[in-house]
């Protein structure tokens, strides 16, 4: 697992590689790689010519021959930074020699680049394994380059007047252009709790979007990024599987069995995540079958109701690996928030980032990989808000005329009153209820909280293009299809990628392969959600191989008592952070801290809005405001 830097400067602008400037850009790419060196602490390796300027820093997962970066390929004619893993590169290396090419190494990266000699930008489909890279051709002038299906690994980018860079992490850009904040994307982050990919937080900063391949031509006289989607994650539910409910489940179980096998290639030790629920459980029991010695990690809080600690203690026992456990107290979390915002990149305001981070840094004592279950809610139909559908059928059948008066009568009704939002959310379509796991703010509190509020942004211009692509699916699919193209790369990837490599731990997401999601796409809703369970395909497929007790226990993930936390332990530190803040300009902070005082004498739950604005302000402080390195 890797990070890298690739500057190229504009034509257009004159000679910007003087021999002046060249030792300017030079250095300016080594202090960008040496900001998130933390993704590669191992090795560095940079390349560097009169149109292009490239840095690399590896951290030592296969111990192959050849692995440094920049590579060079072809008598030199390619140059390629890689992050990520190839997971068949054995096949596709068998399969190059077959063909008579040679290769000098033993890399997983000379793979890609000879494949691309090839094949061109096709090589993306080859490809199984999570990756983003860049490949620079020195004969034609140009650039390649890829993000993975479902986003695994990060890609950021700034097209400048007098140049384009790309990075694998945000803050690696901030060397090369100043911050300038999106007020638009701030409004949808109130409503997400992070920003819709592909923007971020600052103006000039995007992201390559997953499933996405790209072209540089630095001999084009428009000089203009050209982006291709060679990956769509729609779904196909096949009608013929519910009269083959055995073969499917067989399907699923053997198609997980061989992505975790894949996922298992290392030469350094494998750990794996290990908390209360089936997916995590699922990949540790089948990781056993493959090496027996695998250990376990988890991290828990001393609150009732919010440490899963015990019951992932009493799950490994069971499978037969040896757990760790890392407890985390509100005290932990105060002192190292900032660096955990920092290593976001942007603001994400998920708690369960917080015992990730404190997971991550328990395994990377012991362990250089980890496996993890991220990708098997958004896959096989894990969230509870996917029964919604089913539960809202009653509206579906009710005269227009008495739905607008519904409508009327649930804005009427004050707020905790039993049944508004039910009615709230019957009455309207799905594009207009569904844009998310997390739905934060909404309209008219944004306006009441947000100073640069614009009526004329609304929460759902982020998912309305999703939903056109999705019109022919039925509910349950549409929620999924959002959710997979923007909540799961916006937010749940993000979260792993950051807080795993903020302590050199590399992830590794068995479920978020593409032969497994092949299988995924076509299962039938009616084995996704059922009235009794979700993911009700996968509880068949792996209720062989985990315990009883896990194999229909209600989700849970890792919990934060942030609720509890914020009214006791966390309210002066949080006032504190709100009342310092530099951001009058952005909120209204009267009202955030009356939202806090209202918190505190239980008027209402309101943690998780009052957790995204603080986020946001420690992000802000950091980032834009003093611009720290950690």
């Amino acid at each position: 697992m890797c990070g890298f830097v690739c500057y190229i400067p504009k034509k257009e602008k004159g000679n910007l590689y003087s021999k002046n400037m060249k030792i300017k850009i030079q250095n300016k790419v080594k202090d960008a790689a040496e900001v998130i060196s933390h993704r590669g602490p191992d090795d560095s390796g940079y390349y560097s010519d009169k149109n292009i300027s490239l840095g690399f820093k590896r951290l030592s997962i296969i111990d192959l021959e050849g692995g440094k970066q920049p590579l060079s390929y072809f008598n030199n004619r390619y140059q390629i930074v890689f992050n990520g893993e190839i997971y068949n590169y054995l096949e596709l290396r068998n399969e190059l020699i077959n063909t008579g090419v040679n290769l000098n190494t033993e890399s997983d990266t000379e793979i890609i680049v000879a494949l691309y000699h090839q094949h061109g930008s096709e090589i993306a489909h080859k490809l199984r394994g999570m990756f983003s890279f860049i490949i620079w051709d020195s004969k034609l002038k140009k650039l390649f380059g890829a993000r993975d299906y479902f986003g695994i690994k990060p890609l950021y980018y700034s097209d400048h007047d007098e140049f384009i860079v790309f990075c694998s992490e945000k803050k690696a850009l901030l060397q090369f252009i100043e911050t300038d904040l999106d007020y638009e994307t701030l409004q949808h982050y109130l409503t997400y709790q992070y920003p819709p990919e592909p923007n971020t937080m600052d103006k000039n900063i995007k992201k390559i979007p997953p499933g996405t391949c790209f072209y540089y031509d630095t001999k084009s006289q428009s000089e203009c990024l050209s982006l291709n989607k060679y990956f769509s994650l729609k779904l196909n539910p096949n009608k013929n599987y519910i009269n083959q409910e055995e073969k499917l489940v067989s399907q699923v179980k053997v198609a997980l069995e061989k992505s975790v096998k894949l996922h298992m290639r290392s030469d350094v030790p494998v750990g794996a995540f290990l908390s209360s629920g089936i997916d995590s459980t699922g990949i540790v029991a089948l990781a056993k079958k493959i090496h027996p010695d695998i250990k376990t990690f988890t991290s828990g809080f001393s609150r009732e109701g919010y440490n899963e600690a015990d019951i992932a203690k009493d799950t490994a026992e069971k499978i037969g690996v040896d757990h760790y456990t890392k407890t985390v107290t509100a005290e932990d979390i105060m002192r190292d928030l900032p660096t955990i915002i920092w290593h976001m990149d942007d603001p994400v305001a998920d708690p369960a980032a917080i015992p990730l981070y404190y997971v991550s840094q328990e395994a990377s004592k012991q362990v250089k990989v980890v496996l993890s279950g991220e990708g098997a809610d958004e896959l096989f139909g894990g969230y509870n808000i996917y029964r919604e559908p089913g539960d809202l059928k009653k509206f579906t059948s009710l005269p227009i005329t008495l739905k607008k008066s519904l409508f009327y009568l649930s804005r009427i009704l004050p707020d905790g009153v039993k049944g508004k939002e039910f009615i709230s959310r019957g009455i309207l379509p799905i594009e207009k209820r569904y844009y998310g796991n997390a739905r934060i703010f909404k309209e008219l509190e944004k306006a009441k909280f947000y100073q640069k509020f614009d009526s004329g942004k609304k929460f759902y211009d982020i998912t309305q293009s999703y939903y056109k692509e999705a019109k022919n699916m039925e509910s349950i699919e549409k929620m999924q299809y959002i959710d997979l193209n923007t909540w799961l790369s916006g937010d749940i990837l993000i979260k792993a990628d950051r807080m795993t490599m903020a302590h050199s731990l590399e992830l590794r997401v068995p479920f978020l392969d593409k032969s497994v999601f092949n299988i995924a796409k076509q299962i039938p809703s009616e084995f996704k959600v059922t009235p009794e369970t979700t993911k009700y395909i996968l509880r068949k497929a792996l209720e062989t191989e985990i315990p009883d007790s896990i194999i229909n226990r209600k989700k849970l993930g890792f919990p934060v008592p942030i609720r509890l936390w914020l009214k006791e332990e966390m309210f002066s530190w949080a006032r504190t952070i709100i009342k310092n803040s530099d951001t009058d300009y952005l909120f209204n902070k009267q009202a955030v801290l009356k939202l806090l005082e209202d918190h505190r004498k239980n008027k209402g739950d309101y943690s998780r809005k009052i957790w995204t604005v603080l986020t946001f302000m420690i992000w802000h402080k950091n980032m834009v405001v003093e611009r720290k390195a950690y």
